[in-house]
């Protein structure tokens, strides 16, 4: 007797396959205030001190026949990678010239919100990567760049994989890229305000053609002087510029351990401390090659101890350090349905 046939099975379509991204994050700020551009224009820019370890990782499942908007977003309360998502679905819709739907992001990831590490923008590339993968699209730097400012009013740039680029986060686009990398730097990293996390929507936003005559002039100067510590691989020169830009920031953001922390860094003999201008974390800047690394490092974390001033991790700007509680095994991602921790970094 001849078998029956078997039925043919369809191939899934390819705009409903499950995409997948991620993203890292950035441990604050170098640099950060009003800037020009090429064009003499003003604009609000910065630049970001690279982390690797903690990020954000997303997956994306379509649902075909859905409208594109109807973005479910596991944990809930990620607004802003529903919209990303949404508009991932358009751009990638448009370029394939495939059906767009609806899905449902599901997103995990170790970053704390409120320090200032860019847990949002991670939230979000890692989205957005996530749907143009379910279309079979790589978007560019650039795109992915637009596409972020969209979703979250302002981006930091972590799209372009640590570059030290100054970066126009309320545009989304490179105002001058500083060169291949920044100078080795070991940093130590800490928690101020105890880690409670920043709402960062209750902070002032200024438009760039209100600033000061001033500080325009302060932010070009500091963008010259890391220019040229980034160019001659001067970590001292990067760690002054560091430093001045947190004592600057502490106008809209102000930490009362601010002055125990540059007292604690010239003790140690760093090279300066960065702070992040829109969160909590902050680092203390040594230069590697400068004589006894871990003697100062060492001196250094037991001063914040002193002081009460949590130590999150050790790092440096290629690699992590075994100092500190982050080396305990304790930096794990969350599970799919695990609400991020809103004030703690993982290694605290």
């Amino acid at each position: 007797m001849t078998p029956a046939p078997r039925p043919a099975t369809r191939p899934t379509p390819a705009h409903s396959r499950t995409g997948t991204g991620s993203a890292p994050c950035h441990h604050g700020e170098l640099l950060q205030g009003v800037f020009l551009d090429a064009s003499g224009r003003r604009c609000a820019g910065l630049v970001t001190l690279p982390l690797d370890g903690p990020g954000s990782a997303a997956v994306f499942v379509p649902r075909p026949g859905t409208p594109p908007e109807a973005v479910a977003v596991v944990p809930a309360g990620r607004t802003k990678a529903a919209g990303a998502a949404a508009l991932a679905v358009a751009e990638c819709a448009r370029r394939t010239g495939r059906p767009a739907c609806g899905g449902e992001v599901r997103l995990t990831g170790d970053i704390p919100v409120g320090l200032g590490m860019g847990s949002s923008t991670s939230d979000v590339l890692a989205t957005l990567r996530a749907v143009a993968d379910a279309y079979g699209l790589r978007l560019d730097p650039g795109t992915t760049a637009r596409l972020a400012v969209r979703a979250e009013t302002a981006s930091d740039p972590l799209m372009l994989d640590g570059r030290p680029v100054l970066f126009a986060q309320r545009e989304g686009r490179v105002l001058e890229t500083l060169g291949p990398a920044l100078p080795p730097l070991t940093v130590v990293g800490c928690a101020l305000g105890g880690g409670a996390p920043v709402d960062t929507l209750s902070l002032p936003v200024r438009d760039p053609e209100d600033a000061d005559e001033a500080d325009v002039r302060a932010g070009e100067r500091l963008r010259a002087l890391l220019r040229r510590a980034v160019a001659t691989g001067d970590a001292r020169l990067l760690g002054a510029v560091a430093t001045a830009s947190a004592r600057r920031g502490q106008r809209a953001l102000g930490h009362p351990e601010f002055d125990v922390l540059t007292g604690i860094a010239r003790r140690a003999g760093a090279v300066g401390v960065q702070i992040a201008h829109s969160g909590a974390v902050a680092g203390v800047l040594f230069d590697p090659a400068a004589p006894g690394p871990h003697r100062r490092v060492d001196a250094c974390l037991r001063a914040l101890d002193a002081h009460g001033i949590p130590v999150t991790r050790t790092f440096t700007t290629s690699k992590e350090l075994p100092h500190g509680p982050a080396r305990r095994g304790v930096d794990r991602p969350a599970g799919p349905h695990t609400a991020r921790r809103p004030a703690r970094l993982s290694a605290l």
